[in-house]
């Protein structure tokens, strides 16, 4: 693979993972936020979303294409990649050791979360209603493994973010790149407060 081509799949393998990867993560939560206004909000929430006129044509364009070149072309970078973490021992570099770690805990997670709630009855769950997410909630192990993969992977999209505003030169100089840090640590805080806030609404 040439320098060439390989400056392209990686920006595009930055892009992708805020748009639309991102844009998905947000409306993703903002669905399961409904939840805390209750039952009837959250299932008329879902059905508006399952309403969509070819909806499985935009998902699979718009979410699962993305999703998997995403996943895989990062795998990819986690195989290549080597840590250095133990000879410099700087947060930056720790947290490039981190986003690596982030991305295949947040891979798996996805991966079961689909088969859990999306592929769970049949081909495709039509049942996906507010009952069904609490009873599914409310098993220990299952909230634990939402909770850890939830975090894994808001921690991996406000890293990503970061490296994104660097790589596409939106960020330069390290006074801007230290300001963005701040603000990405907000939204992984801002993410993760709301996240959790949706999980206890169905417990």
């Amino acid at each position: 693979m040439t320098v060439t081509h390989t400056f392209f799949w990686r920006k595009l393998h930055s892009l992708s993972g805020i748009l639309p990867l991102g844009i998905f993560l947000m409306v993703h939560l903002f669905i399961n936020s409904m939840a805390t206004l209750g039952i009837e909000d959250f299932n008329r929430g879902v059905a508006l979303l399952h309403s969509i006129p070819y909806l499985w044509f935009l998902e699979l364009v718009v979410i699962f294409i993305p999703i998997i070149y995403h996943a895989l072309y990062g795998v990819w970078l986690v195989y290549l990649t080597k840590n250095n973490t133990l000879n410099y021992r700087y947060f930056r570099n720790w947290l490039f050791y981190l986003q690596r770690v982030t991305a295949i805990i947040t891979l798996l997670f996805v991966i079961w979360h689909v088969a859990v709630l999306r592929f769970s009855e049949g081909f495709i769950n039509s049942n996906l209603d507010f009952e069904f997410v609490r009873t599914a909630l409310n098993e220990p192990v299952i909230l634990i493994l939402y909770l850890f993969g939830m975090l894994a992977s808001f921690g991996h999209f406000a890293n990503g973010l970061w490296s994104f505003l660097v790589s596409w030169g939106v960020t330069v100089g390290e006074q801007a790149q230290r300001t963005a840090a701040y603000a990405c640590f907000a939204v992984f805080i801002i993410l993760t407060a709301v996240g959790i806030n949706a999980l206890l609404a169905f417990i």
